[in-house]
């Protein structure tokens, strides 16, 4: 992540990466695809979302998603329930995969950032800034908040003829969550990189007797 040079994504042509104003991306020259950007948030303001989104996270996994009533029978169920309703229905690589992507992945993504955050904001020596850095940066792709609030959207639709739905606290939190994500996940990794390069202060070199 220090070389000065950037591939294009789309047809891997070679760019010098340049300081970008904030708000502004650089495109590649010849496909016009996006290279990099730079986020208008600073780095107090990123500290505050990232913070944010963990309280959401926390509200949207203790509350039920949906109620259900059906015939006047009342059943509600959080996240954490449903994934347990699929395992011991026999589903278990459905339960794994659903807990992976929109429980374990979106949680160890949002403390990872933040805790780098706080590794640059305090300045302090930190070895594992680098390896956390580059971990959060292969999780990323598997996070699927996105996907799995568009599965509720459809669902719902579908029940709305069955049952009488009662949308819950944690569906409220779960949209609130995937749009903080969004803006969150627009933020290019490389600045954050830059900044902590910058702030860090690197252990003095041990003198050579």
């Amino acid at each position: 992540m220090t070389e000065p040079l950037v591939a294009c994504p789309e047809c891997d042509a070679l760019h010098r990466r340049r300081a970008l104003a904030p708000g502004t991306k650089a495109r590649c020259v010849r496909c016009r695809a996006v290279l990099y950007r730079r986020s208008y948030l600073d780095l107090d303001h990123q500290l505050a979302l990232v913070t944010a989104a963990i309280l959401t996270y926390m509200i949207a996994n203790c509350y039920p998603i949906v109620d259900l009533r059906i015939q006047g029978r009342l059943n509600s169920a959080t996240l954490a329930g449903s994934v347990l309703s699929l395992w011991q229905e026999g589903r278990e690589s459905v339960a794994v995969l659903v807990f992976v992507t929109t429980l374990l992945f979106p949680l160890i993504d949002l403390g990872a950032l933040l805790v780098l955050l706080l590794l640059i904001r305090r300045g302090r020596p930190a070895a594992a800034f680098s390896p956390l850095l580059r971990f959060l940066q292969a999780l990323r792709p598997w996070g699927m908040i996105e996907v799995f609030m568009l599965g509720i959207v459809v669902s719902l639709v579908k029940l709305s003829n069955m049952a009488q739905v009662l949308p819950g606290i944690a569906l409220w939190a779960f949209g609130t969550l995937t749009v903080l994500l969004a803006v969150i996940l627009s933020m290019d990794l490389h600045n954050l990189w830059d900044v902590g390069e910058n702030a860090i202060k690197r252990p003095a070199a041990v003198p050579q007797p």
